[in-house]
């Protein structure tokens, strides 16, 4: 059970990180471990201490129990996981873009839906 929560803690650690822009080397440098450190959390090889974890919530500006959501009984609810990391990827994306291009693709989007009801 805990190499399956090892792989969980990895995969929200990996969505955090990735959602905000961050690398492995600044996550490591911010909490004093190398990046092959966190390549190891990220993957489920090495567990994370609580101390680390407490680090880590932190300086990903997420409560500790961001960790352990979609987590229970050992059972991992991958596709909500899944989801997860699509939709911090998609959020991220819309963020980067400019205020005239998130326009645009809110009307497509918008047009989209419309087409889909008259049809």
């Amino acid at each position: 059970m805990s190499a399956l929560l090892n792989q969980h803690l990895g995969k929200k650690l990996r969505l955090r990180r990735t959602s905000l822009g961050l690398t492995q080397t600044q996550v490591a440098q911010a909490i004093n471990v190398t990046f092959q450190q966190i390549q190891k959390y990220e993957k489920g090889t090495n567990g994370v201490s609580s101390a680390r974890l407490l680090q880590l919530s932190t300086f990903l500006n997420v409560p500790i129990k961001f960790f352990f959501e979609d987590y229970s009984n050992g059972v991992e609810k991958s596709s909500e996981t899944t989801h997860s990391l699509n939709f911090s990827f998609m959020l991220k994306t819309f963020n980067n873009l400019e205020s005239n291009e998130k326009s645009e693709l809110l009307e497509v989007l918008n047009n989209r839906s419309l087409l889909k009801k008259v049809i």
